[in-house]
């Protein structure tokens, strides 16, 4: 079978063709700020954004009608459990008024199903950014008016530990995981037979990240949002893309990070290591939901790559289970394998 693979963001779209599940072509369209200017809502970029895709697919050999199905990224909707999903009317209405916010992402279902119905072929989503299995005592925050949110990565998150869970002969349902996605943003989540029950995710709760703040002390919060010292604007900014490492020290890239440390750098030492402790300590205060009883623990994302941090987290949180390393993200391949998983009878696609 052959899919199309179609994932926009802030400032690139990156698509991919799968054959079964063999990537066999892959593109990244990049998209300046010049590019986006007359576009006002992330949905004015349709056209413009389709166009590219096709003209891209078809420049590498490709004819849009031999695909066998078209797979979106889905974006910000609203919340669903996690499953493969065809994309129907009631999620193109609500991607495109954003009844839980813009994103680029939010046009990845729409162009993908926009070319499904042109051809007579299916479209999907996979694990979108919008799925929420958490248990309702793990919402409960203290404050009536506050609810713990879902905010995980979802499609990386069940992508690797349904990797985790076939190398261990077994299926993902029947495991206890604990999977930490650490990258420009974190989620350390609690996977409990096939549902990601609790977890945090760095822009609102949980350890902090290179751009992202995690949880803060509330008190302080208060009175540095009062403060006069910052608009609300500005404080939305500092907390979800201008904290975590930046804030300390002015660069959100942790390669560069680990060369300062390697020059003796001790304040960067300080923050780095306090990131690892923050991770490991949320890693396991998630032990709580198993009662003890953890699988393993997997670390992925972008900077699980650092043996530094893979390390430090592996010496702090062992004592609970095996540690699985699965550096990087694996977006496109488990948006394939979630549109396969469907194709081939082996589970049924979810409706919106």
């Amino acid at each position: 079978m052959k899919l199309l693979i179609i994932n926009p963001g802030g400032a690139s779209t990156k698509i991919a063709v799968y054959e079964d599940e063999q990537e066999v072509f892959k593109a990244s369209i990049s998209h300046t700020a010049e590019d986006l200017k007359d576009y006002p809502h992330v949905f004015d970029q349709y056209a413009y954004r389709r166009g590219l895709i096709v003209n891209e697919v078809e420049k590498a050999g490709y004819r849009i009608s031999e695909f066998d199905c078209f797979v979106g990224r889905g974006g910000l909707m609203r919340s669903i459990p996690g499953g493969t999903y065809t994309v129907n009317e009631q999620m193109i209405e609500d991607l495109k008024n954003a009844v839980a916010g813009e994103h680029a992402s939010n046009l990845g279902a729409v162009i993908a199903k926009d070319l499904g119905d042109e051809y007579g072929k299916p479209s999907y989503v996979v694990d979108p950014v919008a799925v929420d299995e958490m248990m309702e005592k793990a919402r409960i925050s203290g404050i009536k008016d506050l609810e713990r949110p879902s905010w995980f990565h979802a499609l990386n998150q069940k992508a690797v530990a349904r990797w985790v869970a076939k190398k261990y002969g077994k299926k993902y349902a029947d495991m206890n995981m604990i999977v930490a996605h650490l990258g420009s943003g974190n989620s350390i989540v609690a996977h409990k037979n096939g549902l990601m029950v609790d977890g945090t995710g760095g822009r609102t709760n949980g350890a902090f990240s290179p751009e992202r703040c995690g949880g803060l002390p509330t008190y302080p919060l208060i009175e540095l949002c009062y403060s006069g010292k910052y608009t609300h604007e500005e404080m939305v900014h500092k907390i979800s893309g201008l904290s975590g490492f930046y804030d300390y020290l002015g660069t959100k890239d942790a390669q560069e990070i680990e060369e300062r440390i390697s020059r003796g750098d001790e304040k960067a030492r300080l923050v780095y290591d306090a990131y690892t402790y923050a991770v490991a300590k949320e890693i396991c205060s998630l032990a709580a939901v198993f009662e003890g009883n953890v699988d393993c623990i997997v670390l992925t994302g972008g900077i699980s790559h650092s043996s530094y941090v893979t390390d430090a987290v592996r010496q702090m949180t062992s004592f609970l289970a095996p540690v699985e390393v699965v550096a990087g993200e694996f977006e496109m391949t488990a948006l394939a394998l979630g549109a396969l998983r469907v194709l081939r009878g082996e589970e049924e696609s979810k409706v919106y």
